[in-house]
């Protein structure tokens, strides 16, 4: 009763694209001046900042939705890995306040994305 591998890839999935989807909502509504800054500071175009919406809307929607699921999981690896490289790169290997690892929530955000690629949508999803 309580083995259902397609629920489980649905809870999966709904965490994974509704705890993402609110970093993209915050910028939809607060703009995205501090990752232009950032990366100009990187001598890249400041332009390439609005590429976060599609990591962080357009993915998270597609992996919510079972629609492309694993082409949306896999914006939300590229956007993690982006973000960690140009943003938290000095954390890499740094504990938090706490004592976990300063970068568990990008951690999050790009395992279980990961795990989204190679373990698929499931059953309830959209049909394509």
């Amino acid at each position: 009763m309580l083995e259902n591998a397609d629920l489980g890839k649905l809870i999966i999935r709904l965490t994974l694209g509704g705890l993402m989807l609110f970093h993209g909502v915050a910028k939809l509504f607060n703009g995205v001046g501090g990752i232009e800054s950032m990366l100009a500071g990187y001598g890249i175009p400041p332009v390439f900042a609005y590429g976060v919406f599609v990591g962080e809307l357009v993915g998270p929607l597609m992996v919510i939705l079972g629609y492309q699921t694993r082409i949306g999981a896999l914006l939300i690896v590229f956007n993690m890995l982006v973000a960690i490289a140009l943003a938290h790169g000095n954390e890499l290997l740094a504990l938090g306040r706490s004592g976990g690892w300063a970068l568990e929530l990008q951690g999050f955000f790009l395992f279980t994305a990961l795990a989204v690629i190679f373990l698929g949508p499931g059953r309830y999803k959209l049909k394509n």
